[in-house]
């Protein structure tokens, strides 16, 4: 799995949590008032501005000081740490995660689930694993990637029945 790929799935579990298609729909805006003395105190910079900002600007900033609070301070260590290594990012970088992530979020709901099954399981390799499996990625040519890529699509998944051949 490209790194790419891991640091756009870590980035995921910050992003706003609305489903696939929510964010065609505008929401309704959320209240300065409506939001806990916590959730203020995080977002107090916004305030002035509150009202002028977009409701989906809103409820992700909503939703993001409710993960926040939710975490435990290991969780807040890692997510900072993950967040500085973003900005550290090039432009270009940060361009192309951006473009993996939309692309992501077009894909059918079990293609998602399959993608972050994978994650998992590659978070539970060693470093080592890891880095063998990257090799042998890096190794192979496009004609021996897609071959891999299909049969992985064509394997068994609980979510969805096997594909049929033709």
């Amino acid at each position: 799995m490209s790194r790419s790929l891991k640091l756009m799935l870590m980035l995921w579990v910050l992003a706003c949590g609305a489903p696939v298609g929510a964010q065609e729909q505008t929401p309704a805006p959320v209240e300065w008032t409506s939001l806990s003395a916590e959730q203020q105190k995080m977002l107090g910079r916004f305030q002035p501005e509150w009202d002028t900002l977009p409701p989906q600007r809103q409820l992700a900033l909503q939703r993001g000081t409710q993960r926040w609070l939710q975490m435990t301070p290991e969780q807040r260590t890692n997510a900072h740490e993950r967040f500085q290594r973003w900005r550290g990012l090039p432009p270009e970088r940060k361009a192309r995660i951006r473009n993996n992530w939309a692309k992501f979020q077009q894909l059918p709901a079990a293609d998602q689930e399959r993608i972050r099954k994978s994650f998992i399981t590659f978070q539970k390799l060693t470093p080592e694993q890891r880095h063998e499996l990257r090799e042998k990625w890096r190794r192979m040519t496009p004609e021996q990637r897609m071959k891999l890529r299909e049969r992985l699509r064509q394997r068994p998944h609980p979510a969805r029945p096997p594909q049929s051949p033709g």
